[in-house]
């Protein structure tokens, strides 16, 4: 049997297990298995907490699908309030290594429990061939894309993954399955891509939803909300600081002078148990 814990940052459920006791031996079919809301557990994928030789700490994770990601905001905030609650640290300040690079975790604490968490995202990546997508420039912004005879205009930022900003005058109405998936694996982007959909209010206040890489629309993605941002200051519609809203909560992004982009939202635990690996 493998212990695990289901959390949430913002609605983006992830189910966390202690990789220092726990070895799982392919994680992949297992994250495919546990995340279905039927028939597993339920969440948009596995995260495993595990030793690092650089690091307080390594994260791996794993979409719904089985495919392996670089980083997600949401669940690295989760990341450091199961290491502080389970006291595997008495530190605030956490490091992590991700497959997206270092990224430290400021931690807020009620009592004895953590319950938001402040990351250093690390700086945005904005040139066309790192992101990737299959273009020469050093910033695309506003790029017409042709989808099914339909025009899109997309900015595109890599936080660590990749991601595909299009703003709509209401997100509300906006159905991300509907182009999202599309979209996702469109030959621009060789390592797929994921697609946040953006109405911005006003110049402190983005509403977004997201269709998330290998994992279909999610209430909430921190890389995503924090490549928004990025690319709405790139756009011009919105300040260095602002608030972003997901379906599942609000996370409060910012990009600050060092360059950097910091990301502050709730870190929440959902339930614990075992299960058969």
């Amino acid at each position: 049997m493998v212990r695990f814990t289901k959390m949430q940052g913002a609605g983006n459920d992830y189910v966390y297990i202690n990789g220092v006791i726990e070895h799982i031996m392919d994680p992949g079919a297992f994250a495919k298995r546990i995340s279905d809301r039927h028939f597993g557990i339920g969440s948009d994928g596995l995260v495993l907490i595990l030793p690092s030789e650089t690091c307080d700490f390594q994260m791996r994770m794993f979409n719904a699908d089985g495919t392996e990601a670089e980083m997600c905001g949401n669940a690295s905030r989760c990341v450091g309030k199961y290491v502080f609650d389970n006291k595997m640290t008495s530190k605030h300040s956490v490091t992590l290594e991700t497959k997206a690079g270092v990224k430290t975790l400021k931690l807020f604490t009620k009592g004895d429990k953590v319950h938001q968490v402040e990351v250093d995202m690390g700086s945005p990546i904005l040139n066309g061939l790192d992101i990737p997508v299959r273009l020469e420039l050093d910033e695309v912004i506003n790029y017409p894309l042709d989808i099914n005879n339909k025009k899109f205009h997309i900015t595109c930022v890599s936080m660590g993954n990749p991601h595909a900003i299009i703003y709509v005058d209401n997100v509300d109405s906006t159905d991300p399955a509907t182009y999202g998936s599309i979209i996702e694996s469109h030959p621009f982007f060789p390592k797929r891509t994921n697609v946040e959909f953006v109405e911005v209010v006003n110049r402190s206040l983005l509403k977004m939803r997201v269709w998330e890489r290998g994992a279909g629309e999610t209430l909430a993605c921190g890389t995503g909300a924090c490549a928004t941002l990025v690319a709405s200051v790139l756009n011009d519609v919105c300040e260095r600081t602002a608030t972003v809203r997901l379906l599942g909560g609000d996370l409060k992004i910012e990009w600050r002078e060092n360059g950097h982009i910091y990301m502050t939202g709730p870190a929440v635990t959902v339930f614990t148990g075992e299960i058969e690996e």
